[in-house]
């Protein structure tokens, strides 16, 4: 299986000790979101793990980790955008950030690398030129330390109405302004543009639409073969295979006025107390009162053509 770690939060970025005790110890606790008694056990084994998913906007705290989990493939995302302490009050520069994915990509390979620009918000400070002038900075900085970059707008879900309720959706022929320029300036650097939960809207263009987490990127990325069972979507228009997160929702401190995993930052700013990088759960312990069922997953590779070598 792959062990996803980024749908709910950013542990990179802030619990990366957690998350390598946890492969120390062979397993992590999950708690089910909508019934919080009922958590999943998942080992944390080569013989189960296929490889860890990672979806960060800040990779620089997990980096001195790394050599932690040299044994098991990894597949990153990374979120660069250009926006400032207005939008991501507490995301480092995108210079940074872009050093950080720089380093990575160098120990694994530009394939197991995907920079993510989304999601694209439009106002007064932030305009469609002024993407174009970003987009085609940091792919140029990226050139060759990647092969994909994904994309997306602004998507209305209830905690992002609450947080920042001035966010909106372009209109289409906004959007297909920016996704022509965006292919463009993607090609000429060598990337595959895709789209994120956007449906099929955008493939005359020359965008993938194929979904931006799927078996095929795990397989593309680490040359090996994978069957899988059977999921349904997360939502109608996206096409990625997502399941095992180890995350919790309204536990990630970037605090980002776009965010569809926190409720507000009180809450978040609570969970943190109950954070114990030696705890099985990534908030809180067990108590006699959960009911702890043992996850029956298997590797899901069935053919491996490449043996990973040490990649330190």
């Amino acid at each position: 299986m792959i062990l996803q770690t980024g749908q709910r939060t950013d542990i990179p970025a802030f619990y990366g000790q957690w998350l390598i005790n946890r492969v120390r110890e062979g397993f992590v606790d999950v708690r089910n979101p909508y019934n919080p008694l009922q958590v999943t056990r998942y080992p944390i084994n080569q013989e189960v793990i296929d490889g860890i998913a990672f979806c960060t906007k800040n990779p620089l705290p997990f980096i001195p980790l790394l050599n932690e989990i040299v044994d098991y493939r990894q597949y990153w995302h990374m979120t660069i955008t250009p926006y400032g302490t207005d939008i991501e009050p507490y995301v480092p520069t995108y210079a940074s950030v872009i050093e950080g994915f720089k380093h990575i990509s160098k120990l694994l390979n530009p394939q197991s690398m995907v920079w993510r620009y989304d999601p694209i918000i439009l106002t007064n400070e932030y305009t469609v030129d002024f993407h174009f002038e970003s987009f085609h900075k940091m792919a140029q900085a990226l050139k060759g330390y990647t092969d994909t970059v994904v994309i997306s707008f602004l998507d209305i879900f209830d905690k992002v109405a609450q947080n920042f309720p001035e966010g909106y959706r372009p209109s289409l022929d906004v959007q297909t302004k920016i996704i022509k320029e965006f292919v463009s300036i993607a090609h000429s650097n060598h990337m595959n543009l895709k789209t994120c939960g956007e449906g099929d809207i955008f493939k005359e263009l020359g965008a993938d639409t194929e979904g931006c987490l799927t078996l095929d990127c795990y397989e593309s990325a680490w040359n090996i073969k994978l069957k899988a069972p059977k999921r349904a979507p997360a939502r109608p228009e996206c096409n990625c295979y997502l399941h095992g997160d180890i995350g919790a929702y309204d536990s990630c401190s970037h605090f980002c006025r776009y965010c569809y995993a926190n409720t507000n930052r009180a809450v978040v700013r609570y969970n943190r107390l109950h954070h114990d990088p030696n705890s099985s759960l990534l908030i809180g312990r067990l108590s006699k009162r959960e009911i702890i069922k043992e996850s029956t997953e298997k590797s899901w590779i069935i053919n491996e053509t490449v043996t990973q070598d040490s990649l330190f």
